[in-house]
């Protein structure tokens, strides 16, 4: 009994780092389902609206990029800098990253369908498993990098940086 109890309290250990050292991977895997049922919800209600299939699409899109971005922001990389500097060029990163990965999906999709006779829905899942890793690492490395910034370190930094900030 007492070998029985010290081995269930070692494997719950071992399992409470595991979760502690993947909080950010899992909280990211959680938000995204979360982002796609928002981007499902909002589609679904723009064509019971009665919004024709590219409005609803586009909205939807825009909808859960939005939500995508502050669930990442605060939840999943905790990036806790609020000033609007910041927050605008977190924000134009953030949605270079997601149009960067939506055209790496059509261009992935229209190469494996077209050019190489892949079935659709296969393409699909390994498309949407590419553009997972994609806005993972563009949100980790690029967007969220700073979480205490005080200067702008996306978009907005790369400008500046490189003596064309605007803003």
């Amino acid at each position: 009994i007492i070998i029985s109890v010290l081995l269930r309290r070692t494997n719950m250990k071992k399992i409470k780092e595991l979760i502690t050292s993947c909080r950010e991977v899992l909280a990211y895997l959680f938000f995204g389902v979360c982002t796609t049922l928002v981007n499902i919800i909002v589609y679904y209600i723009c064509r019971k609206l009665g919004t024709d299939t590219t409005a609803g699409t586009v909205t939807a899109w825009i909808l859960s990029v939005l939500f995508a971005y502050v669930t990442n922001k605060l939840f999943v990389f905790d990036s806790r800098s609020f000033q609007w500097n910041i927050v605008i060029d977190e924000i134009l990163s953030f949605v270079g990253g997601r149009v960067f990965s939506l055209l790496f999906s059509l261009v992935f999709i229209y190469a494996t369908v077209m050019l190489m006779g892949m079935p659709v829905i296969v393409s699909k899942i390994i498309s949407a498993v590419f553009v997972v890793i994609i806005n993972y690492v563009i949100s980790k490395l690029f967007v969220f990098k700073d979480k205490k910034a005080t200067e702008p370190t996306g978009f907005l930094g790369y400008c500046k940086d490189n003596l064309c900030y605007i803003l």
